[in-house]
């Protein structure tokens, strides 16, 4: 009995005396480890006759008890200590952002590309302009030329919203174009705009979504020409798929809110399932131009004889397949962690044109 008191107290002592958690540790080890003295003691047990192990047996686990409880509790007071020390030593620049770790999540390939459009355009001068998802009649269809009976004004191409009496129904904009119509209201011109955004249409298969991403740009000058939309466009191209020459046409087409309206091709060749862009033997649309139709300038407080522009609309989901190979656009819109590791970008990773964009 007197000597299971005595290394108590001197385990306690010890215990008490341990300035940092290494030494802590040894005093651990030399009486609880394989070959320390309480652990000798508990082994004993078993060389012991019937009547010493009753005896000697709950005094050895109190012990051990007593010395296991005692490490641990000093253990929580020299961590505390030591954490208050690092407090106090160590300082953290809170301006500095966190580095990446692996598997922490990607830039989705959409945010990028909307990113690298943006690089190009700010490098042109052009501004970033955003509006509501929700949008009027008058703002959506009626001041971009759109007539009563178009085909976008029906519910088999556009949302509606259930209307409040004796209102219009709202839409879930199907462009990005009623931006350009309130920037036109609220600024005078010279104006150069990119507009980014979420758009709405009634679609759904492999190349069509519900929602999908658009950008605009509009350029409101004196003096505009379609030569100028040209040679903007085609440096657009060059600078996005990072080639430096593109073999491109003007195809003419149809837009209520553009005259004369164009739709531009590029040349590309399709090498297995990889598309090049900038030269080949096809053709592929990629986005739709023209002059700012002098209706919409009316109806935006613009005087026509003084004023011209252009605008030009892309989306953005089809213009991430062509660059990065994806096939599909459905995954885009289904969260899927590996999807978005395969095909993400690393946020940190800020596209420029004269850094690289992609």
């Amino acid at each position: 009995m007197s000597d299971i008191t005595a290394i108590e107290q001197e385990a306690l002592a010890a215990i008490a005396a341990a300035g940092d958690l290494a030494a802590l540790d040894a005093v651990r080890v030399a009486e609880l480890g394989k070959k320390g003295r309480v652990s000798a003691l508990m082994g004993a047990l078993g060389k012991m006759s019937p009547e010493e192990r009753k005896a000697q047996g709950p005094l050895l686990n109190t012990l051990k008890t007593r010395v296991d409880e005692a490490i641990r509790l000093r253990k929580d007071v020299l961590e505390n200590a030591a954490l208050e020390a690092r407090l106090v030593t160590e300082r953290v620049d809170l301006t500095l952002p966190p580095a990446p770790g692996p598997g922490e999540g990607a830039l989705h390939p959409v945010m990028q590309v909307f990113e690298e459009i943006a690089a190009i355009f700010g490098d042109m001068g052009f501004t970033v302009a955003e509006g509501p998802d929700i949008e009027d009649d008058w703002h959506n269809f009626t001041a971009l030329n759109f007539p009563l009976g178009h085909p976008a004004r029906e519910t088999h191409d556009t949302f509606f919203m259930k209307a409040l009496e004796g209102d219009t129904p709202k839409v879930l904009r199907t462009h990005t174009s009623p931006v350009q119509v309130r920037t036109m209201m609220e600024e005078k011109p010279p104006i150069r705009i990119l507009v980014p955004g979420r758009v709405y249409r009634n679609d759904w298969d492999a190349t069509h979504t519900p929602m999908f991403h658009q950008v605009e740009g509009l350029v409101i000058e004196k003096d505009i020409h379609m030569g100028h939309l040209k040679g903007c466009l085609i440096d657009f191209v060059k600078a996005f798929f990072e080639v430096d020459n593109v073999e491109s046409r003007f195809r003419p087409h149809f837009f209520p809110f553009t005259e004369p309206s164009a739709e531009m091709d590029v040349k590309y060749s399709r090498k297995g399932d990889a598309i090049e862009i900038g030269a080949g033997d096809r053709w592929m649309e990629i986005l739709g131009c023209g002059m700012v139709h002098p209706n919409v300038l009316r109806n935006c407080g613009i005087d026509p004889a003084v004023h011209q522009g252009f605008a030009f609309g892309m989306g953005v989901d089809r213009l991430a397949m062509l660059k990065y190979g994806m096939p599909d656009l459905r995954p885009y819109f289904e969260a899927d962690p590996q999807w978005t590791r395969h095909y993400g970008f690393s946020p940190w990773l800020t596209p420029s044109v004269s850094g690289g964009l992609s």
